[in-house]
């Protein structure tokens, strides 16, 4: 019989936790699979770790990893994965925003051939216009300047054949965006679609800053365009500062206007140096990224764990 594992980051979900265990052993049980569950606390500061360990007492089904700290999402996702030894793997947050009764629907999928089907959202409940906007923004941008087509209104959520786990443990880069390097490994991929529920309990971790760090993220992991944009920005800059010292040039040569002194020379230096500094600052985006893979630090370090050993 084939074999399932749910892996699921957690970080401070003590308010969801137990419900969300609830749903998913109920969808679990019905499956004719294999089926364990791999919790991965991400440093936790609220009871979290407390009541996985609860939940595993009561569940032989569940393993268990603790970081040693706050890794971030996408280093608690690639430890989860990096510990599955099944058949095929899903991912899922604990939140309930993506629903668990979703799973059956992906695993038929996999039954098909797909390697990797991830579930789609029509519609993104509990959350507010600006939130909306923003990601329908970012995943549309990404789409015309990557080189992979991430797929649109997608998150963690989805499932992973064997061959699609092993292709991912091969990529071992420190700055990571997860739902790029899922599209990027290829394979046979599908989407499912579902309605996204508000969330059940707790607080988002995901403010409007960290969203724009994963952004930047996304954009700086899987394009050059930004490189790009700077260097055409500074193109058009110069263009228009020759154009600007013909017309002042011309002005005084045919009219005999006097070339004005202070406000003209204080907006073209502000004008210049902030395209030299905006050039700069995309540089030095790469360049740090650079710098992070160079110094090839572990992705994770793990505390505790439970009935949960990484894959040879």
């Amino acid at each position: 019989m084939s074999r399932l594992t749910v892996v699921v980051p957690a970080y401070n979900e003590a308010a969801v936790l137990p419900s969300f265990h609830a749903r998913l052993s109920r969808v679990l049980d019905e499956l004719l699979l294999s089926c364990d569950v791999l919790y991965v606390d991400d440093g936790s500061t609220d009871a979290t770790w407390q009541l996985i360990n609860t939940l595993a007492a009561g569940d032989a089904r569940i393993g268990a990893i603790k970081l040693s700290r706050n890794f971030g999402k996408e280093a608690a996702l690639t430890a989860g994965l990096d510990h599955v030894d099944a058949d095929a793997a899903i991912v899922i947050d604990a939140d309930l925003q993506d629903p668990p009764e979703l799973i059956p629907s992906l695993v038929e999928r996999w039954r098909e051939g797909f390697d990797v089907v991830y579930a789609t959202r029509n519609t993104r409940q509990g959350e507010t216009g600006l939130k909306r906007f923003t990601s329908a923004l970012f995943y549309r941008s990404m789409e015309r300047v990557s080189d992979i087509q991430v797929p649109r209104d997608t998150g963690d959520f989805r499932l992973l054949s064997r061959r699609a786990l092993d292709a991912l443990r091969q990529l071992r880069e420190r700055q990571r965006f997860m739902k790029g390097l899922f599209t990027w490994i290829g394979y046979r991929q599908t989407a499912v679609h579902y309605l996204r529920e508000p969330r059940q309990g707790g607080a988002t971790k995901w403010n409007y800053w960290r969203l724009l760090q994963l952004a930047i993220e996304g954009f700086t992991s899987f394009s050059t365009a930004p490189l790009r944009l700077a260097t055409w920005t500074g193109v058009l800059a110069s263009l228009l500062a020759f154009l600007f010292g013909l017309w002042v040039f011309g002005k005084a040569l045919l009219f005999g206007d006097p070339v004005r002194g202070y406000p003209s020379l204080m907006v073209v230096i502000l004008f210049m140096g902030g395209v030299q500094l905006l050039a700069l600052g995309v540089i030095g985006e790469y360049l740090g990224r650079n710098y992070a893979e160079s110094k090839q630090r572990p992705l994770y370090f793990i505390e505790e764990r439970h009935n949960a050993h990484p894959k040879p």
